[in-house]
């Protein structure tokens, strides 16, 4: 599990956890039934306080996002993540408004950035279908 976190972007660090893990588990790196690193790892991995990450872990096992499992670990649950869909849109979403604020500040109409994204997108060939599927 490769998570960053930064003291000084002024969200908790708690919350940034909560977040990579979310975001981990919505793009697929982290799969149903993996095994996370248990608190303490994470903690001395990150060089932060085990209550910082034991409360991300409780955050994201409220969320059904991750189940512990007495004496044997904490896993991404069984369901994986019940908001994947809505958080691979909310990841887009972040990305669209900070294209759109790029284009905007660079003086590009957002129609010429749709035919932009629709262009690149054909380049790349992608089977119009695979973005179609979600849970």
């Amino acid at each position: 599990m490769h998570i960053h976190i930064s003291p000084k972007n002024g969200v908790p660090l708690y919350l940034q956890i909560v977040n990579q893990v979310k975001y981990l588990v919505a793009s697929g790196v982290l799969k149903s039934g993996d095994e996370i690193l248990p608190i303490r790892g994470l903690a001395e991995k990150l060089l932060i306080n085990p209550n910082t990450v034991a409360r991300a872990y409780r955050e994201l096992e409220t969320a059904g996002i991750l189940v512990k499992r007495l004496g044997a670990g904490t896993y991404v649950s069984a369901e994986g993540s019940p908001l994947a869909w809505s958080e691979r849109l909310k990841i887009l979403g972040e990305r669209a408004t900070g294209l759109l604020t790029e284009a905007h500040q660079l003086g590009v109409p957002v129609e010429q950035l749709i035919e932009l994204i629709q262009k690149r997108s054909q380049e790349l060939a992608w089977n119009e279908t695979e973005g179609s599927k979600h849970e």
